[in-house]
């Protein structure tokens, strides 16, 4: 796959935009790529079409364009990337292992690995490539190298392992230098869900390669090979689950750095793991993000010969400590980890089910001690620590923030506290979900790539944060987790706790259409439609082969032992069943439709026009399907759930005649439930969308700003600072749901953010323009809020919706519209009303376009620039 180009050209003036582009790409003084003056107004994913490119080959680059008026700009600064290692033989490493070994449920201390090495000559780069089966922390001569944690990530590591590379020139020094890695578990073989450990193997493995380019033209790589040697230390174990085990007595102060003595350390075994696919890391690590401190002084709850000391973080985090402690040698102190309090004060930790989710740290003794587990995280707000020398105080721990480095892209605010509130427990839910891959909780022994929660929630997390790189990574684990008859497991990267569910079912499954079309849109990013159009078609194939009529997830086949699907996970409908009243062969049906039309669009997109004709044709006959089966003349839907209605009204299966029957039928459950929605994971995306659409804005907002449960502001009411897995995950009224599915840090229903930032904000995206090239802006009027504002960088640049309005109904809007792009907008209650524009009246304002009435809003198109209405 070649690299590909983006820039934003700044926002100089109104109505600024590219008309032409130059790119140059050199390495080593000579030109690889000059494109001339290309007329396009493309700026994001300009794919490179120079030279071949060669393994490690630096290229630096620049850009120019030319403006609406023909001018052209200067270049750009010079950019850079270096290509990876392209070739299997360009890896002279070999894979070494320890005999360090665990078993499926005991764990294994750490082992510490490390190579000397000779520095002869002046150094004038070195770089370090390396990776593991399991998780590894490198340095240098005490040096660490790099700031990533959970390094090389998770993948399916019988499919493909990430490598990672980091310059490490200013790390080496004239003389013996030390090579230092320490192994952790990881996902390789520690424990995953609530499954034994060692799913993909049985032990940490370590490939590396120094590569060290000297100053005299001459090259040397240091490898990984027999040479190298081992042995345990103070990690005890480390499991991402169940937490670490950290004794400081047996730390080895030097032991990465030359002249330590390792004599009675043991000679590493090199295994032949030729067949493994080493590529290079696709999405942004996992980092330190910022720090937390406690809120208050801990509380202490006194036993008769102990005490325990809680702490309250004040937000919901994933991550871990950082203790400082002084005491005696050998004190341990146990630290414990919950999101929750139960009413006596103490951590409520049933809900972890069998996930340890503790650490131990065993004093040295002497100064002030730090530690910070290596290889583990938690999901917690409160932690508690045992055996504390003392009275600890609130500057003995800190809360390490650890998520997935996704730049943050939006921000939304209003003048409503309480959806402020919500906003930020969605922003946290998804960092705290975002490790690697999309979890759905990060406490509880599971912590998996749920597939039906990553597809409600993608639209509101790219909103968010800049998640092109993460799930494009995502997808890769889709293709490699599909079975060989198309279909699509539940969990992504697939466990083997999951094997026997091949299909994840409707709505999970479809997330490999749902996710990748939406970064599409979002993103401009046409090659993951590209790249993973077969995977789509051997999906979309699998679902007619296993259908029955077009009807997917029909009793028949469900009777042949096939699963049917997880139902709309969690609804509140009154079925009194974990996967709710919806008819599960309804929600498969209506969800099979719509990645049958998704797969449409796709095909036009790509421009495959009798691709495009069959789906669309497919789409046409499962919505015959649809309506003979679960539709009456009335309009009435089988199981008369809120789900039903919307999946119905959403996907576009029903006529015009039976929308309105339908819409009526959704409107009177939501009346009789006393305005309160009751769907659940799979209705719920796309309940306000629908009522939006169908021209019911007020009942939405209605439905958002519900206070009682269940509701999205219930759980705030009561001190949440994410997102509940359930809306009744604890109610005044029956205390805490049941611990076996109870997670307090859970995004699916976050999902209602996009609904937010589109209809309060006035923000999003046209379908037709991937990538915000053409922005939509209608915020909703007659909701009771004072202001709203959402900023949020697309490709081409920010944009910018800010309004106010007073007691009169006078509205202020500024708009910033980014270079490249145009927007058109509707300024809400301004027909009849004079409409000014910095002062100067519409439509009199030089390059707005007007467009006339709809309903009360007065309709605009507005190219880039930086504008304030009022009217």
């Amino acid at each position: 796959m070649s690299p590909r180009f983006a820039w934003k050209i700044p926002l100089l003036r109104r109505g600024i935009r590219q008309t032409a582009y130059q790119i140059v790409a050199e390495s080593e003084g000579k030109i690889l790529w000059d494109s001339g003056k290309v007329d396009s107004p493309q700026s994001i994913e300009v794919e490179y079409c120079g030279l071949p490119l060669k393994t490690r080959q630096k290229v630096y680059w620049r850009v120019r364009f030319w403006d609406e008026s023909g001018k052209v700009s200067d270049y750009s600064e010079t950019a850079w990337f270096q290509m990876g290692l392209l070739n299997p033989s360009d890896w002279r490493g070999k894979w070494i292992e320890t005999g360090i070994i665990g078993g499926a449920r005991v764990t294994a201390p750490a082992p510490y690995l490390r190579k000397p090495f000779q520095v002869k000559k002046p150094v004038a780069s070195a770089e370090l490539y390396i990776t593991a089966l399991g998780l590894y922390l490198a340095s240098i001569n005490g040096r660490s190298i790099g700031d990533e944690v959970f390094a090389p990530g998770w993948t399916d590591y019988h499919c493909r392992v990430q490598y990672q590379v980091y310059d490490v020139t200013s790390h080496l020094q004239f003389g013996e230098n030390v090579l230092g890695v320490v192994l952790g578990d990881g996902w390789y073989c520690g424990h995953i869900a609530n499954m034994d450990r060692q799913q993909y193997g049985d032990r940490p493995r370590l490939l590396a390669q120094l590569m060290i380019q000297y100053m005299d033209g001459s090259f040397e790589i240091v490898p990984t090979d027999e040479t190298w040697r081992y042995t345990s230390g103070p990690i005890l174990e480390s499991d991402l689950i169940m937490g670490e085990s950290y004794d400081a007595r047996l730390e080895m102060s030097g032991w990465d750095t030359p002249g330590w003595n390792d004599t009675g350390w043991f000679p590493v075994h090199t295994v032949q793991l030729s067949s493994l696919n080493l590529v290079a890391r696709k999405n942004p690590p996992v980092r330190r993000q910022e720090v937390l401190r406690p809120v208050q002084e801990p509380v202490e709850l006194r036993e008769w010969n102990r005490s325990r000391w809680i702490f309250d973080l004040g937000q919901n985090m994933v991550g871990v400590i950082r203790l400082r402690v002084k005491g005696e040698r050998g004190r341990t102190i146990r630290i414990r980890y919950s999101e929750v309090l139960n009413p006596d004060g103490s951590l409520y930790t049933q809900s972890l089910r069998s996930a340890r989710a503790t650490d131990y740290y065993t004093l040295k003794g002497g100064e002030e001690e730090i530690f910070e587990p290596h290889f583990t995280f938690h999901g917690f707000r409160y932690v508690e620590l045992t055996g504390f020398p003392g009275v600890p105080t609130r500057e003995n721990i800190e809360g390490v923030v650890l998520h997935s480095d996704t730049p943050i892209s939006g921000t939304f605010i209003c003048s409503d506290p309480f959806l402020n509130q919500l906003q930020h427990n969605i922003e946290w839910s998804q960092k705290g979900n975002f490790i690697e891959v999309p979890t759905d909780c990060p406490q509880r022994d599971e912590r998996l790539g749920w597939t039906g929660d990553a597809q409600v929630f993608i639209r509101t997390a790219t909103f968010n944060r800049n998640v092109s790189r993460f799930f494009e990574k995502w997808m890769q684990d889709f293709a490699d987790a599909q079975s060989s008859s198309g279909a699509i497991p539940p969990v992504v990267p697939k466990v083997f706790a999951f094997g026997q569910l091949e299909d994840g079912g409707p709505a999970w499954a479809d997330a490999v259409l749902i996710c990748p079309w939406t970064i599409y849109q979002v993103y401009g990013n046409r090659r993951i439609l590209e790249r993973y159009y077969p995977v789509f078609q051997k999906f979309i194939e699998y679902l007619k082969n296993t259908s029955v009529g077009w009807i997917r997830s029909h009793p028949d086949w469900v009777d042949q032992g096939n699963f049917p699907g997880f139902g709309d996970w969690l609804a509140q409908d009154g079925s009194g069943k974990v996967d709710g009243g919806t008819p599960k062969d309804l929600i498969a049906t209506a969800f099979f439709a719509h990645s049958a039309r998704l797969m449409a669009k796709i095909a036009r997109c790509l421009g495959k026009s009798k691709d495009e004709q069959v789906y669309h044709t497919m789409f046409e006959k499962i919505r015959e399907a649809f309506n003979r089966r679960f539709v009456t003349e009335d309009g009435l839907i089988v199981g008369r759930t809120q789900t039903a209605y919307v999946l119905a009204l959403s996907f576009d299966l029903l006529s015009e005649t039976l929308q309105e029957k339908a819409l009526e039928e959704l409107l009177r459950d939501i009346r009789q439930r006393d305005w309160h929605l009751s769907t659940g994971f799979v209705g719920t995306p796309y309940l306000l969308w629908t009522l939006t659409k169908f021209g019911k804005a007020k009942e939405a907002w209605k439905l958002l700003t519900q206070r009682t449960m269940p509701s999205w502001l219930y759980p705030v009411l009561h001190g949440a600072t994410t997102i509940w897995e359930r809306w009744d995950g604890w109610t005044e009224e029956k205390g805490f749901q049941d611990p076996e599915m109870n997670s307090f840090n859970h995004y699916a229903y976050g999902s209602v953010g996009a609904w937010m930032v589109s209809m309060i904000g006035g923000l999003d995206f046209d379908p037709e323009y991937p990538g915000y090239r053409h922005i939509l802006m209608k915020p909703l009027p007659d909701i009771e809020l004072d202001f709203a504002s959402v900023d949020y960088q697309t490709p081409y640049g920010k944009v910018v919706s800010r309004w106010q309005k007073d007691d009169r109904h006078c509205w202020k809007w500024q708009v910033t519209i980014p270079p490249s792009t145009c927007a058109t907008a509707w300024l809400p209650e301004a027909v009849g009303k004079e409409v000014l524009e910095s002062g100067v009246p519409l439509p009199a304002v030089e390059m707005i376009e007007w467009l006339g009435e709809e309903g009360d809003a007065v309709k605009i198109r507005i190219p880039a620039g930086n504008y304030e209405f009022c009217w």
